[in-house]
């Protein structure tokens, strides 16, 4: 009798617990369970199986989840965007920040990726969500990184030259053998009626901190090369591409301060290109 009720309790539990899951379905997990967003392996599908194959009974809701749904959910907190494949081509051309899947759907690894992109060149919220700016981004640095681009950029006979992209509006170093001593990042340049010059250049004028008469601003890392136009940190957010310089090129702070420790005076400057709207 005493095993007959230890039988009846331990089955009555275990249906208990197959019922709970079941209710909570893939949008939440039972209080007190912790929900795993890795692929399921034999074994736990088959302790969640039905064992003679039927539906469950009308009294519960049917609940049906893919075999596979588990590999392609986000992770918890991880918001999907609407330009998911976009950013995820760019992301595998460029190689760099981390594994992704081409596929459209967001995965815990590709999250990781594209959150490290996002804060790599201050993307704002850096959630992993892939929003139309993180996918105009990762597109202009996966273009500067083609031949093609870079065939765009002369380098001089000595010493380093900073190509700036005004088209894709990126920049990157590159030394007089043509290979890429530093980049490519993202820059914002002088919109309509303050475009930035085409032509190659000179760094004449450095100071880690320049106070602009005309525009009542400091500009950090500051580095000139043509008729005040320079290179220098970024007083605002740089993906409001709204937005724009009086011509100088604007860059984040961590790549200003290492541009600003790569090239010196007489350093070449080519721009090139032209920025849309001017």
């Amino acid at each position: 009798m005493r095993r007959w009720l230890i039988a009846a309790a331990v089955a009555a539990a275990v249906l208990s617990g197959g019922a709970a899951y079941a209710v909570a379905g893939p949008g939440g997990a039972p209080q007190g369970r912790v929900m795993s967003y890795e692929t399921p392996t034999a074994a736990s599908v088959a302790t969640t199986a039905s064992p003679s194959g039927a539906p469950p009974p009308s009294s519960a809701p049917p609940v049906v989840v893919a075999a596979s749904s588990a590999s392609t959910k986000p992770a918890a907190g991880c918001p999907v965007g609407e330009k998911q494949r976009e950013v995820e081509v760019s992301l595998a051309a460029i190689g760099k920040y981390g594994p992704v899947v081409v596929d459209g759907q967001q995965t815990p690894a590709d999250c990781a990726t594209i959150v490290a992109f996002q804060k790599r060149f201050g993307i704002s919220p850096s959630n992993g969500r892939a929003g139309p700016t993180t996918s105009d981004v990762a597109r202009r640095i996966a273009a500067s990184l083609t031949p093609a681009e870079r065939a765009k950029c002369q380098p001089a006979a000595s010493g380093l030259t900073a190509c700036v992209n005004l088209t894709l509006q990126t920049t990157w170093v590159i030394r007089s053998d043509g290979t890429v001593a530093w980049g490519p990042t993202v820059v914002r340049t002088g919109y309509k009626g303050y475009a930035t010059r085409v032509g190659r250049y000179t760094i004449n004028e450095r100071t880690l901190k320049e106070w602009s008469i005309p525009y009542k601003v400091w500009l950090p890392y500051w580095q000139h090369f043509t008729a005040g136009q320079g290179f220098h940190e970024t007083t605002t957010y740089l993906h409001n591409m709204g937005n724009g310089s009086h011509g100088c090129v604007n860059l984040l702070r961590s790549d200003a301060k290492e541009l600003w420790n790569l090239l010196q005076y007489n350093s070449t400057v080519h721009t090139f290109g032209r920025r849309a709207g001017t």
